[in-house]
C-alpha cells in the first residue's frame, strides 16, 4: 500500500440501537463520540440502523414466500393455455 493516501484502519465499536447490540470491530470510520468498552478502553462507536442481530433474514423471522401457489393463483387468474 502506498503511504499517506489511505484512511486510519481503527478498532471502532458499532452499535445497533434497534436491538440494543454493539460489537467491536475494526474499520476506517470515524465519530466524534467515544464509548468505553468491556476490555476497559476508549473506542469511537458509530450507530447503526440494522445488524445481523435485527435483520429479519438472520433472526429466522423473515416471510417464506410459497412460490408453487403463487403460480397456480397466476394461472387461475389468466388462465391457462391449452397445449402450452
Amino acid at each position: 500500500m502506498r503511504k499517506g493516501i489511505h484512511p486510519e484502519y481503527r478498532p471502532v465499536v458499532f452499535r445497533d440501537r434497534a436491538a440494543d447490540y454493539a460489537f467491536l470491530t475494526r474499520s476506517t470510520m470515524t465519530s466524534e463520540r467515544t464509548v468505553e468498552w468491556e476490555d476497559g478502553r476508549t473506542y469511537p462507536v458509530v450507530d447503526i440502523e440494522i445488524s445481523h442481530v435485527s435483520h429479519p433474514f438472520y433472526t429466522g423471522t423473515a416471510r417464506v414466500l410459497d412460490t408453487a401457489g403463487r403460480v397456480e393463483r397466476f394461472e387461475r387468474r389468466y388462465g391457462k393455455e391449452e397445449g402450452a
